[in-house]
């Protein structure tokens, strides 16, 4: 509380001395007192046995308002003046607009700056499951292969009715949009040709790739992340579990040994929708499409195919590990990091498919 001189009222006061506790339970009364202050007066602190930051804002807000000078101030409570003193900024409540330039520019740095610490992390990352790999390569024993049969599970059987459904129905829409197209130039027989060197060599790998990354990816990361705001994950350090032993490596082997085979299904689930869509709009047999294929359609596109697939699953796998491994603070978190795994596996897909083609291009391989 603060005591002053008796002095007339009205009239303010050019001393004031407060004594024993300034806290939330006392703001009222000493806010008031703290009014009769005249300009430049001193407030004597050397009584006060407890203050908090309530009392703190208050002796604060005198000294700035009038010009007042503290003395008496024992150490602890001239910290905690000190720290309030600090802190107190003016805030905008409307901040003033930027032009555009400018903050269009601002936005496109911080975006470069984040894919940069992105792809630094995800390199990292990378480091560490190649660590990891090697681990349970010269441990085998510490290596849980019910975790890979569980992934196996995840990714590859419980996908197979997605990814043979999208698949079958591409297959029919390339069928009928090429057979449109050729039509104008009486080569409807070529549609077999498009249908099978597309899907083989390209939509196959790619589409199983990108469903792969909406579903499988997005679980990884979710999963992770939800195991991370738990603290399970550290947990599992505690008593001596690799988390990338435990959770990354089984998952990304599960997702290298499985996109391989996915991919082949959809290739076959694609011709199988081309071929029934030749046999009821142009009138091609099921046998002379079958015998067609096995000719247009050489080996190295199957080849071209199945050699991207496992790259891609284990850039799909690596990514949705990668970001619920960031998983950090609150559930919303593991929402973020989810439509981060997905967006960037689909991202790196593209661009590894296109460096691909670019390679294969290169060396022959048309």
């Amino acid at each position: 509380m603060a005591s002053r001189n008796d002095l007339p009222p009205g009239k303010d006061i050019a001393d004031m001395r407060c004594s024993g506790a300034l806290t939330i339970a006392r703001a009222g009364s000493t806010a008031r007192e703290l009014e009769g202050l005249s300009q430049g007066g001193t407030i004597d602190l050397s009584g006060v046995e407890r203050m908090d930051t309530v009392g703190a804002w208050l002796i604060h807000r005198t000294q700035r308002d009038r010009d007042a000078k503290v003395v008496g101030a024992n150490p602890d409570v001239q910290a905690l003046l000190d720290q309030v003193a600090a802190n107190d900024h003016p805030v905008l409540v409307r901040p003033d607009q930027r032009p555009a330039p400018t903050r269009a520019l601002e936005e496109l740095g911080a975006a470069t700056y984040d894919i940069g610490r992105t792809l630094m992390g995800l390199l990292g990352f990378f480091g560490a499951t190649l660590i990891g790999f090697g681990n349970v390569i010269r441990r085998p024993k510490r290596f849980r292969i019910n975790a890979v049969v569980q992934a196996f599970d995840s990714v590859g059987v419980r996908a197979l009715a997605i990814i043979g459904l999208m698949s079958f129905l591409i297959g029919v829409v390339i069928g009928q949009q090429g057979a449109v197209q050729l039509a104008q130039f009486g080569a409807e027989s070529y549609t077999i040709n498009l249908i099978g060197r597309i899907t083989v060599r390209e939509l196959g790998p790619l589409m199983t790739a990108i469903m792969v990354a909406g579903r499988s990816g997005s679980a990884f990361a979710a999963q992770i992340g939800t195991m991370k705001i738990t603290e399970e994950i550290d947990a599992m350090r505690t008593i001596g579990v690799s988390p990338i032993e435990a959770l990354v490596v089984p998952r990304v082997l599960a997702a290298v040994l499985m996109m391989p085979l996915l991919a082949f299904f959809a290739m076959l689930t694609g011709i199988i929708g081309g071929g029934i869509f030749c046999w009821l709009s142009l009138k091609i047999p099921p046998a002379s499409y079958a015998m067609r294929i096995s000719e247009v359609v050489p080996v190295r596109d199957l080849y071209v195919g199945l050699i991207k697939s496992p790259v891609f699953g284990f850039i799909i796998a690596l990514g949705g590990c990668f970001q619920g491994m960031l998983v950090k603070g609150n559930s919303e978190e593991v929402g973020r990091r989810t439509t981060n795994a997905v967006v960037q596996s689909i991202f790196m897909v593209i661009v590894l498919d296109a460096m691909f083609a670019v390679f294969f291009s290169s060396i022959g391989w048309l």
